[in-house]
């Protein structure tokens, strides 16, 4: 997991399904190989995971971010679009 984003209202979190979070040799079980997004609205307290076409879409939003650096309230809007799809509110374990 990587952290790209924390806010008063939004936290974005990488998701990486590879990802080796022990520092060691990756593991021989075999793991789902796909990445994505967790996009968390402290305002609401609910949170969207996107992967798939959705984690690639907003992959392209990241992409562009990295040539141009967007301002708050442009990174707030995008997140806020895809805010709309939340329906899980978050649970505390």
């Amino acid at each position: 997991m990587n952290m790209l984003y924390d806010s008063e209202s939004f936290v974005l979190v990488h998701v990486q399904a590879n990802a080796d979070d022990d520092g060691g040799a990756q593991p021989a079980a075999p793991k789902l190989a796909r990445d994505g997004f967790e996009i968390v609205d402290k305002r609401s307290g609910k949170e969207v995971y996107l992967d798939g076409s959705w984690a690639e879409l907003f992959q392209q939003h990241l992409d562009a971010w990295k040539l141009s650096t967007p301002t708050q309230e442009e990174v707030e809007a995008t997140l806020d679009s895809y805010a709309g799809l939340a329906q899980n509110p978050m649970v505390v374990h």
